[in-house]
């Protein structure tokens, strides 16, 4: 079930509605049967892999508690492995098929073992996660196992955050399920307008880019490279504001019934580095993979070759978990080479700052940072937007050597997104740099708030793309 769907709108007003009309203690069957007929909106039969999994971790976070010594690894590892296995049997099998294929063709043999016909579960990266999460936590002491069967499937199915996120932490969700949240005006309003804004980025923003960048990004052999470049920087917008939209609704709808997910966008086109950006785009993600990837890999209390190393492979594996593509791999594999070639180089780039006094100039000296950052994310996203390997080179090569005017089919297409994207910028850079009381949507004057609202609404009316179809992050 898509959020910019009237299917949702429905959905979303009969659940909200009785869940404030019912008894708080039998709120969370309800947000668990919602939950499931949102998931089974999509394929009906993967509801299955989701009870499997949960069922497992289950009784491995309880069986963790109760034991002692070297047997709370052993139902850990159980655990992880059930997880780790249904990723690799549904999103990775005929991906590294394909690459044993390529490698005993390379031997001139045949490779014997059979492709699957299977259709990817909606968001199985992110409920998996979220799952190995809890039994991780449970493992380390920080998580009480969960005895509720109810209650534990609801942390792992709840329905605003099930197929894209935010992935929540068992501390920071699981005690909520068990809260009283009354209606709340203030609270709700302020759910809505998370729920507008998201709705905003995701409808006039990302699916309008979307129409040129998929024209582009689909027949790159037919543009030349200043028309990749612009495809390139709407791309970036593209996919922040889809996914960054969705969290926003997802976070909204959340609080609109008392519940608070971690924040997981926090403006990175305005980071002044890659280290950054990663501390600001997908944060839930981001700082998975810190907790549980990069400290038992040794975080950076190892040697300075192997500290390089674990933030390379963190960044690599992230980009695994994104897809089953190598475009997926050189992108993180990038975004991690950025991340170790700024701290080896941080000693000659101070030189070069003080050497040309741009330290003296922190506005200026923050706008270069800012948009060099932008820059290096942009090149990144070639190779994560690109359909192939050979087609993002070819991209690269376009830009660095082909010239030309800019591709325009439709004018109003261009005007609109251009329009969209400066709004969405004084927004944030308004949240980035102004502290003062001042706003639209929180004024204290109803009446400017209210004409806030309409005026939002109205130009999603406008200017939205209300055929734009799921949300990019729904396939990881």
């Amino acid at each position: 079930m898509l959020f910019n769907s009237f299917h949702f709108l429905f959905f979303f007003i009969v659940v909200t509605s009785l869940y404030f009309m019912i008894p708080y203690k039998q709120r969370w069957f309800l947000l668990l049967v919602s939950s499931c007929y949102f998931y089974m909106a999509f394929v009906p039969i993967y509801i299955l892999i989701l009870g499997f999994t949960i069922v497992i971790d289950y009784f491995a976070g309880i069986y963790i508690e109760n034991a002692k010594g070297s047997r709370r690894r052993l139902f850990l590892i159980f655990s992880l492995i059930a997880n780790i296995g249904v990723l690799a049997i549904f999103k990775y099998y005929n991906f590294l098929n394909t690459n044993f294929s390529f490698l005993m063709h390379g031997f001139g043999l045949d490779n014997p073992i059979p492709y699957l016909s299977i259709l990817l579960p909606v968001g199985l990266s992110f409920h998996t996660f979220q799952a190995m999460s809890y039994t991780i936590e449970v493992y380390r002491g920080h998580q009480k196992a969960e005895r509720h069967f109810g209650i534990y499937s609801l942390y792992v199915m709840f329905y605003p955050q099930l197929v894209a996120g935010p992935i929540e932490r068992p501390q920071n969700l699981l005690h909520q399920f068990r809260e009283k949240y009354d209606f709340d005006y203030y609270r709700v309003a302020e759910g809505f307008r998370l729920i507008l804004w998201g709705f905003f980025k995701k409808i006039v923003i990302a699916d309008r880019l979307a129409i040129y960048v998929n024209t582009v990004y689909n027949n790159p052999t037919e543009h030349n490279g200043t028309t990749l470049i612009l495809a390139t920087i709407f791309f970036a917008f593209q996919i922040y504001c889809d996914f960054s939209g969705y969290s926003d609704i997802a976070i909204g709808t959340a609080k609109i019934m008392g519940f608070k997910l971690m924040t997981n966008f926090n403006r990175p086109y305005f980071a002044r580095n890659i280290s950054e950006f990663w501390k600001r785009w997908h944060i839930s993600l981001s700082t998975w993979f810190k907790d549980y990837l990069y400290i038992s890999l040794g975080g950076n209390r190892v040697s300075v070759p192997r500290w390089y190393f674990n933030l390379f492979i963190v960044f690599a594996v992230s980009g695994l978990w994104h897809g089953a593509n190598w475009t997926y791999i050189i992108w993180g594999g990038l975004n991690g080479f950025y991340l170790v070639f700024a701290i080896v180089s941080k000693g000659f780039r101070d030189k070069i700052n003080k050497f040309t006094g741009l330290v003296k100039f922190p506005l200026i000296n923050n706008v270069f940072q800012i948009l060099i950052t932008f820059m290096l994310s942009c090149f990144a996203w070639i190779f994560f937007r690109a359909n192939n390997v050979s087609d993002a080179f070819m991209i690269v090569k376009k830009i660095l050597t082909s010239k030309g005017a800019i591709f325009i089919e439709n004018p109003s297409i261009m005007i609109f997104s251009f329009l969209a994207i400066i709004i969405l910028f004084l927004v944030e850079l308004k949240k980035e740099y102004y502290k003062g009381n001042f706003s639209f949507f929180n004024n204290k004057r109803w009446l400017v708030r209210n004409l806030s609202y309409a005026a939002l609404v109205i130009i999603i009316l406008l200017m939205g793309v209300f055929d734009g179809g799921q949300f990019i992050y729904f396939q990881f």
